[in-house]
């Protein structure tokens, strides 16, 4: 049997992280998913900064485990999320190279034993100014109140046509003719029109359109639909959980978890990847 962690939206509030810690020490997982939005807002890396939380605080505490636990040190599988600058990208893969803590999974397939887990980091287009991990979704149509990808500011230089590029055809570049049904899906958006995408929007307009309380991805939702991996995780939408009261949807026979949380505590997804109907999700 395969232990599974999943954590997400943690923002580089170190009590979480020293809580997820405490559970590794304690649990000892097999696997550690990391779904993104891990720094603090605006966080850029620099080995320099004397209060740098990559490189004073994540790395170390994560190498001293790995030294520790040697072989019981858990899989580490990371992916940023919308409020991790993209500048930032370069250093999570040259610490994957120089201290083998984590696996950087972003648009990648890793196999591990019979399973096959994919990474993917962009959402769909957002209010928000910062762009680097923003996309079209399933066309060039914004809901009101959001910013075109093309518009906002980025990190790093795109290397892939903002205009037409879109998280449904990648989706489908990245997967191709495999069959899903033993794959593990690491997103940051959740599945649109969900308990997992519910965002604290009621009653709000724009121009007098209002606006859709569901945030998620199209484009996920129907890769879902119509691919049926095992399981997806996503984060992304903080409040989801206190407005619907779950965590976790089933699409078909695919199984979808969220671990985002809006209160001041670590939401802590667990599971077995042979028996996902069990998952439980603790708040520490």
């Amino acid at each position: 049997m395969t232990f599974c962690f999943f954590v997400a939206d943690l923002h580089g509030k170190k009590e979480r992280y020293k809580a997820l810690f405490n559970e590794i020490d304690s649990q000892q997982p097999d696997i550690v998913f990391l779904g993104g939005d891990l720094f603090p807002q605006g966080f850029c890396c620099d080995r320099q900064d004397k209060d740098d939380f990559l490189y004073d605080f994540l790395v170390p505490e994560l190498f001293s485990r790995k030294k520790r636990m040697k072989s019981d040190y858990p899989q580490v599988y990371v992916i940023l999320g919308n409020d991790d600058l993209r500048v930032n990208e370069k250093a999570m893969k040259e610490i994957e190279e120089e201290f083998g803590i984590w696996q950087y999974i972003h648009d990648k397939r890793i196999e591990y034993e019979s399973f096959s887990f994919y990474g993917y980091s962009f959402i769909p287009p957002t209010p928000f100014g910062l762009k680097d991990w923003e996309k079209y979704d399933v066309s060039r149509f914004v809901d009101p109140g959001c910013t075109h990808p093309m518009q906002g500011t980025r990190t790093v230089e795109p290397d892939y046509d903002l205009e037409y590029s879109n998280i449904q055809i990648d989706l489908n570049q990245l997967t191709g003719e495999e069959d899903l049904s033993s794959s593990v899906f690491l997103f940051h958006s959740p599945p649109y029109q969900t308990a997992l995408d519910r965002a604290a929007l009621d009653g709000q307009m724009i121009d007098y359109v209002p606006l859709d309380v569901h945030v998620g991805s199209i484009a996920i939702k129907r890769f879902i639909e119509e691919r049926q991996p095992l399981l997806t995780l996503h984060g992304h939408v903080h409040e989801a959980c206190s407005i619907t009261g779950r965590w976790q949807e089933q699409i078909k026979h695919t199984y979808a978890f969220t671990a985002a949380f809006d209160k001041n505590k670590l939401a802590l997804v667990e599971f077995y990847l042979e028996d996902l109907a069990n998952a439980q999700r603790r708040i520490i």
